[in-house]
């Protein structure tokens, strides 16, 4: 999230122009939250869903939209497919489509440090195998600095986003793509497949831009706030 809070709160400066009140939240453990990362776990996170959704109903009388970049969009749609509550709307920053890849490019992270980290004759990971039956020995790794807790990994780890389907609203999926005319993702594309399956019917937008919650310095992409803000055009006061 460290190298997207500048997009994030663009996007929320813009809504906020165009007339909308906007809550960006950091989850436990995360940010300038209360808890340390290691205590986190995925219901406390849903938890707090509703937490910031009761505040911002409490101070908006207003139709509840749910938006999220990465792994938050897969928090959102989790969120929304085991809640009573009545979203207006779900938008979607390329999500994360399963947690399984999404925990293994995390673990890798700990393997790329501890091969720079690594001098003749200290012990070594295998690969994310070796780690994964860690976790479920019920072991906390660190991970780029942040304690990861066993019970978090299992419950990303079980995700997919092809399996929260939703029906009861409309759903917008951005995809970045490096240039014009590129295609969907396989994996998002599988996904989206899925959904219109079992009967929902999702957005897709896909925009020509920097991966910038993965770029090495902080990028912006204005094409993603304007298309998002779009989304949301027939509903502005």
């Amino acid at each position: 999230m460290n190298k997207s809070r500048r997009m994030a709160a663009m996007q929320a400066r813009s809504f906020a122009a165009a007339g909308f009140a906007v809550l960006q939240i950091d989850l436990f453990g995360c940010g300038d939250s209360d808890g340390e990362f290691g205590s986190a776990r995925w219901n406390i996170w849903k938890q707090d869903l509703d937490f910031a959704w009761d505040w911002l109903e409490n101070r908006a009388a207003a139709p509840v939209s749910l938006w999220g970049l990465r792994l938050g969009a897969l928090l959102a749609l989790d969120f929304a497919v085991n809640s009573e509550r009545r979203t207006d709307k779900i938008v979607l920053w390329q999500p994360v489509v399963t947690g399984e890849a999404f925990l293994n490019q995390f673990l890798r992270l700990r393997m790329a440090n501890e091969m720079l980290a690594s001098t003749p004759g200290s012990k070594k990971t295998t690969g994310t195998g070796a780690l994964r039956d860690r976790l479920a020995r019920g072991e906390m790794l660190e991970v780029a600095g942040y304690d990861l807790a066993p019970e978090l990994a299992a419950a990303i780890d079980a995700l997919k986003a092809a399996e929260l389907v939703i029906t009861r609203c409309a759903v917008h999926w951005f995809e970045i793509v490096a240039e014009p005319g590129r295609p969907m993702t396989p994996a998002g594309t599988n996904a989206i497949t899925q959904w219109r399956h079992h009967g929902a019917n999702p957005y897709t937008h896909l925009v020509p831009c920097v991966p910038f919650w993965a770029t090495q310095e902080i990028s912006e992409c204005p094409e993603l706030i304007s298309t998002t803000l779009s989304v949301f055009a027939e509903t502005v006061p």
